[in-house]
């Protein structure tokens, strides 16, 4: 018979979760920016970092944050509660990436209306293209 965990411990696991799920979805713009190689803000170069360090910097959240959601795996072969706590440092992250673009936009390029006859549509300004 197995002893069940202290708080501490399965506090812990899920705390690992999560922010496995902040770093996991953190890697996703900085690898598709590589991939696509585009400049995207990283702590290691700024603003105008390369498609390289957005790649180095997408590894190094990919791999930190597998290794979290590894470590705050438990016994068995199907997730738990801690899935909640990934999926909610994924969304978390979403959210929170979301809404600082949408107030101070450091990685895209802000959007402007355009008159188009009887309708207005939205493009980005001409140096952007």
């Amino acid at each position: 018979m197995s002893r069940p965990a202290p708080v501490a411990a399965t506090r812990g696991r899920y705390v690992a979760a999560f922010v496995g799920g902040l770093l996991v979805a953190n890697s996703a713009p900085h690898l598709a920016s590589a991939a696509t190689g585009r400049e995207h803000l990283t702590p290691l170069a700024g603003r105008r970092s390369s498609p390289l360090v957005n790649l180095v910097w997408g590894a190094a959240n990919l791999a930190g944050g597998l290794a979290l959601v590894r470590s705050a795996t438990g016994p068995g072969r199907r997730w738990d509660r801690r899935l909640v706590a990934f999926e909610a440092g994924a969304v978390t992250f979403a959210a929170w990436m979301a809404a600082s673009e949408a107030m101070a936009p450091m990685n895209s390029v802000p959007v402007t209306s355009v008159p188009h006859g009887d309708q207005t549509t939205t493009a980005a300004p001409a140096s952007a293209r």
